[in-house]
């Protein structure tokens, strides 16, 4: 960040003098949260740290953040907003989300903060219109990056935030904000006057945007703040991600109330390790975070030394309101220091040596922890087991809060002495000014210890949804007030006491929450929409329409919630290979859409779908029967067809091929002992998510910094990739190529092998290959050139000569089925006519959305159009800036334009395919080399007959593609051909959102041409 976006080189903080949140005269705008802020505490501020630990951060304070917003707030107004006009945040690092926060607020604009596009195409188009629809015509606010593509009916406006940083620069001085009255727009905003929208999570369509008022985060600030009692001594930590509301509010607008220190720091960094949280809240003195449950679960299975303390010597339980001195502590030690060992300020009496870093907690007074339900057990072993490093017994707060009431609202400071015996945690009394109540389906209040809806009412709720009216009133009940969707009961009343607690009264109730009466399931924090799972599910081929339901369940112990999918299959998929074939299908699907894995997928009669007399599936019995056994024999059938069709079971055997399978256990949530060491990754349904996550893993256990992805593509069983880890390092003394990569090896119908698009690799067909499991078995075909020490084909003969020969090795005799992506295509042809002339039958010959004449397409790609191609494959840049990039990049030299490609992709993109500089251009030069033999191809002669998907063209309509280009194909056949349409476009119709409709379409027609299967 440069100076006037408010960094600040140094690496230290001066010390501040303490200011209680009452100290002056209380805002009665959000916005005079900052100038306070501005005004009373000009050395505290943002620390942002870098993804990299051993990077830089980066201090903001708070006049600084205050004359960034200003600026930010004079170029929005330039663009022709109004007051009161929505302005959409897709942004996703802490620095430039939180500047753009406030230069909307400055400017009497309405900050919407908004989750990250979709990776499809089409969704992110379609979430985008929807977007537009909802605020009326926003203008969004992007990182570069991820700036995505705007289809022309979404009525949405992008403007890179680093423009208005640029504008800014370029007129004002760096410096802090002078001391000035409020702009006029913000100084007339009434208490009630609209100050803030966030999208609800739970719906990956159509989200509803809540809105949060003035009054509303006034009031949730003040609460928050006494029942919290933080002051300007504090210092915060965050990690989540800002389209969560809790990032905002409870770890920024919180802190900046009362004039506290505030750490950010990326999700990447503390999910890649979640170790960094405890070393983070080390290293900077934090006195309170926030974070769900699932992360303290992964905290307890990290691998930390194990210290006994006596009872004596531990951190009492009650300290926490004590306060805790951090005089003397130097910022920098707020800077970067991602160094293990590196020194740090503090005293050293208590802290304790882990890794070879010392991990001193001492100065954490409590956690907040919401966004799920608290495990009890998880957080006492969490408790105890960091207790040696100076945890407090007591700093575990479990809490209740709802975007609809500006996050946290409910707090416990009692765990987890009054939650013995409990397998969840109570979640405490309200904060000032929240009245909660448990009411029946008739409105009325329960019984203490009844079950009911958790209903509440005060100051901090929101007055409904953006635009929404039928939906506010859905949400309220005829007496004002907002229904929340859970279930609860209100426990320690006395016998009779109707269930009702008023925020800062005495008492001893306290909230417990029991289920839930949302269609939705929290998975690590994040809420997932039923009905659209469920949707996605029935699409898929095999699936009885009308008998889909997701619904959550939770094992005991378990950290967070788990996806259970149930459904009908269809009578030609409701046994052994077929349905094997389908759960695979949509477990594949859901990670595809939502990366996460189902707990369990459920074949069920349709007898077992509860219904309403409405005909609505009653998600809440079935997760009942579920959980009290009477699906068991359902879940041991399942397991045990799948151990069927994978083989059956052979026993690791050696260390590596343990932890392999420990490592394969864990990511395909299965009992170890049930892992074989010849079951191959691709078939137990790893994904192209699947193969990142491993990588992680293999580094983490087996101490493999760099295992490359194809050593797990042709190396896919436990037994098969120990071999190769055991062998030596990555790269060291490679296999012979072999062109032929097996992504799905079961079933008995003829192979497929599917040659590689122009960018020579095949992760494209990864996700695809996943449903045809039990099938037939699908080969994938990868160009020579990516390993050290390979050579590049020299011509185009040559590598069809290549793949024709790897292809007869696995398959001797025909019938042959071989098809090409893009590219490919043009391959698999001229293998179809060489496998013809040595006299095979070539029963199936597909082209995925590719003319027979590519030597014109081909002339366009220069070096830097096929850089800027292999960009968007690989999902580093969208197609909008793919389309612009070209020109921009041949302005620069030639040695700067791969760097800049690089530039603009997502630094997480970038880790999770192990992407630098030099990998990504030999990969664009690899990439080059073919296409300098594709402008040599000329077709010519026949096969037998094609297949043409096709989809929308990178331009043009689709009815002229098939018109003009793609039916050339008929010059080339000797038979009639088949042109068939399928959804999405040239680089999209194999990705998420369309893979499970092509594959249904592809496996149709494979079928039909090889007569092995209904047509």
């Amino acid at each position: 960040m440069n100076r006037s976006e408010g960094s600040v080189g140094s690496t230290e903080i001066p010390p501040r003098a303490v200011v209680t949140p009452d100290a002056a005269t209380e805002p009665e705008s959000v916005a005079q949260l900052l100038w306070k802020a501005a005004r009373s505490h000009p050395d505290a501020g943002m620390r942002y740290l870098p993804d990299d630990p051993m990077g830089e951060s980066a201090f903001q304070p708070y006049p600084f953040l205050l004359a960034a917003a200003e600026r930010l707030a004079a170029g929005l107004a330039r663009r022709g907003l109004a007051p009161g006009d929505p302005v959409g945040l897709l942004l996703d690092r802490p620095r430039d989300v939180i500047p753009a926060f406030w230069g909307c607020v400055l400017g009497g604009f309405v900050p919407c903060p908004l989750p990250p596009l979709p990776d499809d195409a089409d969704r992110a188009r379609e979430h985008l219109a929807h977007l537009g629809e909802l605020l009326d015509g926003p203008l969004l606010l992007t990182a570069e990056p991820v700036a995505g593509p705007a289809p022309r009916d979404a009525r949405v406006r992008m403007v890179p935030v680093g423009q208005l940083h640029a504008e800014a620069e370029a007129e004002a001085e760096p410096g802090p904000a002078r001391d000035a009255a409020a702009p006029a727009a913000v100084a007339a905003v009434a208490p009630d006057g609209l100050a803030l929208l966030v999208l609800t999570s739970g719906s990956t369509g159509r989200p509803k945007a809540v809105r949060l008022t003035h009054a509303n985060l006034l009031a949730s600030m003040a609460a928050k703040a006494e029942r919290q009692r933080l002051t300007s001594a504090d210092r915060t930590l965050n990690w989540i991600a800002f389209d969560h509301v809790a990032a905002l509010l409870e770890a920024h607008l919180l802190p900046l109330a009362v004039g506290a220190e505030q750490f950010h720091v990326s999700s990447a960094r503390v999910l890649g390790d979640p170790m960094e949280f405890l070393r983070l809240i080390s290293r900077h003195r934090v006195t309170m975070t926030f974070t769900p449950n699932f992360l303290l679960g992964l905290l307890n299975a990290a691998d930390v030394p194990t210290i006994d303390v006596p009872e004596a010597d531990a951190p009492e339980a009650g300290a926490a309101d004590a306060p805790v001195p951090t005089a003397g502590v130097v910022g920098g030690q707020a800077a970067s220091q991602g160094a293990a060992g590196q020194a740090r300020d503090g005293a050293e009496t208590g802290a304790y040596d882990l890794a070879g870093e010392r991990l001193d907690l001492r100065s954490l007074r409590h956690i907040v922890s919401g966004g799920e339900a608290n495990v009890r057990a998880t957080g006492e072993a969490f408790l105890a087991r960091y207790a040696p490093y100076g945890l407090r017994r007591d700093a575990l707060w479990p809490a209740f809060g709802m975007t609809e009431t500006c996050a946290g609202s409910v707090y416990s400071r009692g765990f987890p002495q009054v939650d013995a015996g409990r397998e969840f945690a109570s979640l405490g009394q309200p904060v000032r000014g929240l009245r909660i109540r448990v009411a029946d389906a008739r409105g009325r209040v329960c019984p203490a210890g009844e079950v009911g809806e958790l209903q509440l009412r005060g100051p901090l709720i929101t007055d409904g949804y953006h635009r929404d009216p039928a939906a506010t009133a859905r949400a309220h009940t005829p007496d004002g007030w907002f229904r929340s969707g859970d279930l609860g009961r209100i426990d320690g009343l006395g016998d009779g006491t109707p269930s009702l607690l008023v925020g800062g009264e005495a008492g001893a109730g306290h909230l417990v929450l029991v289920g839930r009466a949302k269609d939705s399931v929290i998975v690590n924090g994040v809420n997932y929409f039923s009905p659209d799972i469920e949707a996605a599910v029935e699409r898929l081929d095999g699936v009885a329409t009308g008998h889909v339901a997701a619904f959550p369940t939770r094992e005991p112990g378990h950290d967070t919630e788990q996806l259970v999918v149930a459904l009908r299959p269809e009578p030609a998929a409701a046994s052994g290979a077929a349905l094997h074939r389908l759960l695979t299908a949509v477990r594949a699907t859901v990670v595809a859409h939502w990366g996460f894995r189902p707990a369990h997928v459920l074949p069920l009669p349709a007898s077992a779908f509860p219904r309403t007399s409405l005909g609505k599936t009653l998600r809440q019995r079935m997760r009942e029967r579920l959980e009290a056994g009477a699906y068991d024999a359902v879940i041991a059938e399942v397991a045990a067809e799948s151990e069927r069709q994978l083989g059956g079971h052979v026993a690791p055997e050696g260390a590596t091929e343990r932890a392999l399978a420990d490592i394969y256990a864990e990511l395909f949530e299965r009992e170890p002992a049930r892992v074989s060491a010849t079951a191959s990754f691709f078939d137990l349904g790893g994904t192209s998510l699947d193969i990142l996550r491993l990588r992680r893993l293999v580094a983490t256990r087996l101490a493999v910094a760099d295992l490359p992805v194809i050593t797990v593509l042709t190396a896919p069983t436990v037994r098969q990739l120990a071999a190769r880890l055991d062998a030596g390092p990555p790269g060291a003394g490679p296999a012979a190529y072999d062109p032929v990569v097996p992504l799905q090896t079961g079933g008995d119908k003829t192979p497929l092998f599917c040659v590689h698009p122009g960018v020579g690799e095949v992760l494209v067909f990864v996700n695809l290959a996943r449903y045809f499991a039990g099938d037939r078995p699908f080969f994938a075909l990868r160009a020579r050139g990516f390993n050290a020490g390979e050579r590049p084909f020299a011509s185009f003969a040559e590598m069809v000569e290549t793949y024709v020969r790897a292809i007869r090795a696995r398959q001797p005799r025909g019938p042959y089925a071989v098809a090409g992506y893009s590219y490919g295509g043009a391959v698999a042809f001229e293998i179809a006519k060489r496998l013809e002339a040595l006299g095979e039958r070539v029963a199936f010959v597909g082209s995925l959305n590719l003319p027979p004449h590519i030597k014109y397409r081909m002339d366009e790609l220069d070096f830097v159009e096929t850089a800027t191609n292999l960009a968007l494959f690989l999902d580093l840049v969208d197609r909008r800036r793919a389309l612009e990039l070209p020109a921009e990049l041949r302005a620069l030299p030639a040695d700067d334009r791969l760097a800049r490609l690089l530039d603009l992709a997502p630094p997480r993109r970038l880790r999770d395919l192990d992407l630098d500089l030099p990998k990504f251009t030999a990969w664009a030069r690899l990439a080059s080399g073919l296409t300098a033999l594709g402008r040599e191809y000329r077709p010519s002669g026949t096969v037998r007959s094609m297949t043409v998907f096709y989809a929308v063209p990178l331009r043009g309509t689709k009815e002229d593609w098939l018109a003009r280009e793609l039916r050339r194909w008929d010059e080339h056949t000797r038979s009639q051909n088949r042109y068939i349409e399928v959804p999405g476009e040239h680089y999209t119709m194999l990705g998420p959102r369309h893979v499970a409709t092509f594959q249904a379409i592809l496996r149709r027609e494979l079928d039909h041409a090889l007569g092995e299967g209904s047509p």
